[in-house]
């Protein structure tokens, strides 16, 4: 019995030991990553999405590359836009045309079509 527990705390051992290894920054040594060239990161037009139907304006911006969007009720009462077509584009941030990496907030203001 002494030998089964011997064996396992080694094979316990081992196994902690090997998992430390490999690179000190952290990486997974079975993945590589490409070098940097030192270019600029790829830059999105923002584009105008002004008095469109909320819906629209998300699928807009999705389909220009930006998808990390936030939405704010443009009456200042803090509702949530529940059903994006009830909704229609007064504001957007950043202003159109700017040009902005991917991973860009853009904030994009609504107030329901019965609210105009």
């Amino acid at each position: 019995m002494h030998r089964t527990i011997g064996l396992s705390l080694g094979v316990l051992v081992s196994a902690v030991a090997v998992a430390g290894c490999g690179p000190a920054d952290g990486r997974d040594p079975g993945v590589t990553t490409p070098a940097t060239s030192g270019a600029a990161p790829r830059l999105i037009t923002v584009p105008d999405v002004g008095g469109m139907n909320h819906q629209d304006a998300q699928d807009t911006m999705q389909a220009a590359g930006l998808y990390n969007l936030r939405e704010v009720d443009g009456t200042g009462r803090g509702r949530m836009l529940i059903l994006d077509r009830d909704w229609v584009q007064t504001g957007q941030s950043p202003a159109a045309g700017s040009q902005v990496p991917p991973d860009t907030v853009v904030t994009l203001t609504a107030v329901k079509y019965s609210d105009r």
